[in-house]
């Protein structure tokens, strides 16, 4: 028995959830399985997808396919292209993304090269992927998953912040043209969250702090806004809306001091001992 019949309707019968193995795009993944679709789970590693992949045949009498590939392969269009061949996609989630939290001179070209593979270029090739699918069929959804950062420069974050202004700006240009053909589209952007890379790169004693929202709440609340569709952007939760309603009462130049600060204040000193 299908729970949501209209959210199925539009979005299913299969959906693509890119970033899987744990955290929110895990949260996705099961979201949508309660809704009754069918999903091919993308992530690096297999282990942590096979084990969901179970959990959610079990739990919600869904079809899984687990996917483990690298979002920033040069032929990642290509492999899941041929992998959903025979599917009906309806919905695209890309919710992977690479950060590194250091001085943009500390980091490498390689590591900035990689979060630009991940968090463009991936986005790049499911959308270009899947978007002429959902196009032809009349219906169907795309969310990519911003974050705060891409609001405003943001110091420990200049590159990640830059890929996720990316990520935001496109979203409302696919809503915009993909809306006359029956295709939603939404950006998500969203704060702090309770995953495992949150834990594992934010001081312990900083991490309350950064206000961590749970991720099954920011994948529900996407989802839901969505479907309402009502605008090309959506902001998880009241952390993001007051950082948001505060930014706009600064100049560009403020914005970018008080972020950057704030940044400093969680993350620097934890980037000082691990460089001593």
């Amino acid at each position: 028995m299908i729970l949501f019949p209209e959210f199925y309707r539009r979005y299913g019968p299969w959906a693509i959830v890119a970033g899987a193995s744990e955290g929110l795009g895990q949260a996705y993944a099961h979201v949508l399985a309660e809704r009754g679709l069918n999903l091919v789970t993308l992530g690096r590693r297999v282990e942590p997808l096979e084990r969901d992949a179970e959990l959610l045949r079990r739990r919600h009498r869904v079809e899984v396919r687990p996917l483990a590939v690298d979002l920033a392969a040069p032929d990642l269009a290509e492999r899941v292209a041929a992998a959903t061949a025979d599917l009906d996609i309806g919905l695209l989630v890309y919710n992977a993304a690479l950060w590194i939290i250091d001085e943009f001179v500390s980091t490498s070209l390689a590591d900035h090269q990689r979060m630009i593979d991940v968090n463009c270029r991936g986005v790049l090739a499911l959308t270009t992927t899947i978007a002429p699918r959902l196009k032809q069929r009349g219906r169907g959804g795309i969310v990519l998953m911003s974050s705060m950062s891409g609001f405003q420069g943001s110091a420990l974050l200049a590159t990640y912040a830059a890929t996720k202004a990316f990520d935001t700006v496109l979203a409302e240009g696919l809503w915009y043209e993909l809306a006359p053909h029956g295709v939603d589209v939404l950006g998500c952007v969203a704060g702090a969250m309770a995953t495992p890379g949150f834990y594992q790169v934010t001081p312990p004693e900083k991490q309350a702090q950064a206000m961590p929202m749970r991720p099954e709440a920011v994948a529900r609340g996407a989802l839901d806004e969505l479907e309402r569709r009502r605008k090309p952007t959506h902001l998880a939760g009241w952390a993001p809306r007051l950082g948001h309603a505060l930014g706009a009462l600064m100049t560009r130049r403020r914005r970018t001091v008080f972020f950057s600060d704030m940044n400093h204040k969680i993350y620097g000193a934890s980037l000082t001992r691990r460089k001593a």
